[in-house]
């Protein structure tokens, strides 16, 4: 195998394949991806210089050539390092080089062990470990771990082990090299999800309890006003968790691209009346909504569900976040149906606006997670259309999404 576990794919693969394919002659095939012959390496040493790369006609008559391995190791993503049968480095790409701030002229030639002088976390000498030309005869390569090399940097390092035949010594090994920095920032995504999830969790937690516990200990001692004061409270402090735990699904739909989408006719214009009626029945002045409707709208198929979830989402933003009049607008367009969500309040800065539908985004302090509008534009994405954002007629915040023409698969087939 050439690429261990989790390696980004690339020409490590193709040439994985090719060495199954053809076991007679694997180690010259890793040469030819490396782009140099082995009896270059020491010469190329000498004279100080970086071996040549092969040019695509002396590839395609090299042992293995013509079969895509033709590529200059330097225009891989990843780090790539190649030890010959006697364990001295023949390949060290430009991505090894960034990588270990080794200089490809003093690791070319070198021990393998001297080239790449890596630790496991507890401090122990990996190549003296895994042993990769004394050990197992069955072994193939090993998978992709975190270590470290000098001065405790971290990467993630992956090996392969080249034989002519199964149980064969090791021709060639293969070790692919990739910096931890997109790791952590996944970490650190992942690390400030469960901080977010945590801080939104514990209020209205906390809330419930205290209620709860004051009814059950105090029942006799409040009024029915008092007592279901405490109990509406209670209901929006758990619908609050609800809807907490329905964003942390989504997003996990999001990410792993599973996010259903159900397809049925919806009246965009009705939904859009529905929940401006929700927001002035809960206060909100009927007149700072503006409705226009442009007909006629082309047929819709979406999930009703979702088409609420991102209505609710952009009408609330624009109450809470934004000022004066909000402006919904539903015409058609040349993709399907346009919907526009405008307010006349500050707006959003411009250095701000690429990073509106990214995660824990806030436009102001008044409170949120921050996966509101991230939420928004994977459910628009799921179904085939686009979402953006802008500065509106007055002033204020523009949100305007087109979800295009489509129908239910049993309606198409």
């Amino acid at each position: 195998m050439i690429v261990g576990t989790n390696s980004s794919p690339g020409a490590a693969d193709a040439a994985e394949e090719r060495f199954r394919d053809a076991p007679a002659a694997p180690a010259a095939a890793v040469d030819g991806l490396c782009g140099v012959p082995p009896q270059a390496v020491d010469s190329g040493r000498a004279r100080g210089a970086r071996p040549p790369v092969r040019t695509d006609r002396a590839a395609a008559e090299a042992p293995g050539g013509g079969l895509g391995f033709a590529v200059d190791p330097d225009s891989l993503p990843d780090g790539l390092v190649v030890a010959d049968e006697r364990g001295r480095v023949v390949c060290f790409n430009a991505a090894a080089a960034r990588i270990t701030q080794l200089a490809p002229e003093r690791a070319l030639g070198a021990p393998i062990d001297r080239a790449l002088p890596l630790e496991d976390l507890e401090g122990r000498r990996w190549w003296a470990l895994t042993d990769p030309y004394g050990g197992l005869a069955t072994r193939r390569g090993q998978p992709e771990r975190n270590l470290l090399l000098p001065g405790g940097r971290e990467v993630l390092v992956s090996a392969s082990y080249v034989r002519t035949h199964p149980t064969g010594p090791v021709r060639r090994l293969v070790v692919t090299l990739r910096g931890t920095e997109a790791r952590r920032r996944t970490e650190r995504s992942h690390a400030e999800l469960i901080a977010t999830v945590a801080h939104e969790l514990r209020s209205p937690l906390t809330s419930v309890k205290g209620f709860t516990a004051t009814l059950l200990a105090k029942w006799e001692r409040f009024t029915d006003d008092q007592k279901r004061l405490m109990l509406e409270t209670v209901d929006a402090d758990a619908n609050r968790v609800t809807r907490l735990i329905a964003e942390l699904l989504d997003i996990s739909r999001i990410d792993s691209g599973r996010l259903e989408v159900r397809r049925q006719p919806v009246d965009i214009a009705t939904a859009v009346g529905r929940h401006v009626q929700a927001l002035t029945a809960n206060g909100q002045d009927p007149e700072r909504f503006l409705v226009s409707v442009s007909r006629p709208l082309p047929d819709l198929w979406a999930d009703p569900d979702k088409i609420d979830q991102i209505l609710g989402n952009l009408l609330e933003n624009a109450v809470r976040h934004g000022e004066g009049t909000v402006t919904i607008g539903v015409s058609p367009h040349e993709k399907g149906t346009a919907v526009t969500v405008s307010d006349e309040g500050p707006g959003i800065p411009e250095e701000s606006m690429a990073r509106v539908f990214t995660r824990f985004w806030r436009g102001s302090k008044r409170g949120g997670t921050g996966l509101g509008l991230y939420i928004v534009k994977g459910i628009v994405e799921a179904h085939g259309g686009t979402i953006t954002v802008g500065r509106g007629p007055g002033g204020g915040a523009e949100f305007r999404f087109i979800l295009p023409v489509s129908a239910p698969a049993y309606l198409t087939q």
